[in-house]
């Protein structure tokens, strides 16, 4: 895990009552600044203006927050509801805002031991994410050492999937980190990923943190290094995989995608089984959400880039089909080719799973 200074998140107990703390990632890289949260509408304001944000992550803050309300003694449900409607692509937040529901209601559905028992289940889901990171860090490093023998990759990501997406290392990030940490890594292309520069002030930070040789660039930059063989795989994270393996990411996950495939160069997606939704048959279901314009015409607020009055297209996810995707590194095993009998395997799988050879391959 990232040498983080400040916790992702973390649950606190001061004597005025329960509270979560969170890393407010809007005032990075410039501040490390905690947010305190005391109440579900506070953690929804967080989520939906990102100061808080990233699949696996905001699975635990979903689970954390139907928590704090049981503590305080709020009506779980409509925290429950509140919560899982924060950001309707991102699939975690549902995820984690059930577990904690779900043990909520088994211990009886009110009073302090059912607030106790939410608790649990949001720490054990916290724990989950800790291990979860660390088995996809060593699968996708052992993917990489078999698409591309020898080391020394170059390798492209797009918004950000390390430590700040999770309470453990993260998905796509903390592949590079693993194979910068064993000699592997040569570049880190980082996309700047607009409109939000996630890349720009949130990889970027962590990879300056890790020591990693990296460079920030254009999004629209990333056709050339493609074009100049620049690049030798890709490494994104996901925020909902529909059963078919289409994959919900950060908008322009597809574009590289597709620049991928036509460059001959691996299209790899590291995400947890709790990413995928196998309710969701395909891309094609998944409920894209739609941001304010506002981010895309102005740099910062108050400070326009476009003419007043100007419309934005903001969409925050793209959708990139499976047979784009060379493979999908989860928790469980990697899935390669993706489609849905493989994912529904990996899916069904215990937490423990390793295959026969150690790796956690599926093959064709």
């Amino acid at each position: 895990m990232a040498d983080l200074r400040v916790p992702t998140l973390r649950w606190a107990e001061p004597p005025e009552g329960p509270v979560l703390l969170l890393l407010d990632q809007t005032r990075l890289p410039s501040e490390e600044v905690e947010l305190t949260v005391t109440d579900v509408p506070g953690l929804v304001a967080a989520i939906q203006s990102l100061a808080v944000r990233g699949a696996p992550v905001l699975g635990v803050a979903g689970a954390y927050g139907v928590a704090l309300a049981a503590a305080r003694g709020f009506d779980v449900r409509e925290a429950a509801r509140l919560l899982a409607e924060a950001r309707p692509t991102a699939v975690n937040l549902g995820y984690g805002v059930r577990r904690a529901v779900a043990a909520f209601e088994a211990a009886g559905g009110a009073g302090e031991v059912a607030a106790a028992a939410a608790l649990a289940e949001a720490r054990a889901l916290h724990q989950e994410d800790v291990e979860d990171s660390e088995r996809m860090a060593r699968l996708g490093r052992e993917l990489l050492g078999e698409l591309l023998p020898g080391g020394r990759y170059r390798l492209l990501t797009h918004c950000n999937t390390g430590a700040l997406v999770s309470v453990g290392g993260g998905t796509a990030f903390a592949v590079a980190r693993a194979a910068h940490l064993a000699g592997e890594l040569r570049r880190l292309w980082v996309d700047e990923t607009r409109p939000l520069l996630q890349g720009a002030r949130l990889t970027a930070w962590e990879a300056a943190r890790e020591g990693m040789p990296y460079t920030v660039q254009v999004d629209g930059a990333a056709g050339s290094l493609f074009a100049a063989g620049e690049v030798d795989a890709v490494l994104v994270g996901a925020d909902r995989i529909a059963a078919d393996g289409s994959v919900a990411n950060k908008v322009g996950t597809y574009g590289l995608a597709v620049l991928a495939g036509h460059h001959g160069v691996p299209f790899v997606v590291v995400a947890p089984v709790s990413t995928v939704d196998l309710s969701t048959p395909d891309g094609a279901a998944i409920r894209i959400e739609q941001r304010s314009g506002h981010e895309v015409t102005e740099l910062a607020p108050g400070v326009p880039v476009a003419p007043v009055g100007a419309q934005a297209y903001n969409p925050a996810f793209d959708v990139t089909p499976p047979e784009l995707v060379t493979a999908i590194v989860t928790d469980r095993g990697v899935v390669t080719p993706v489609d849905h009998g493989r994912l529904a395997e990996v899916c069904s799988r215990s937490r423990s799973y390793e295959s026969p050879s150690g790796n956690g391959m599926m093959d064709a």
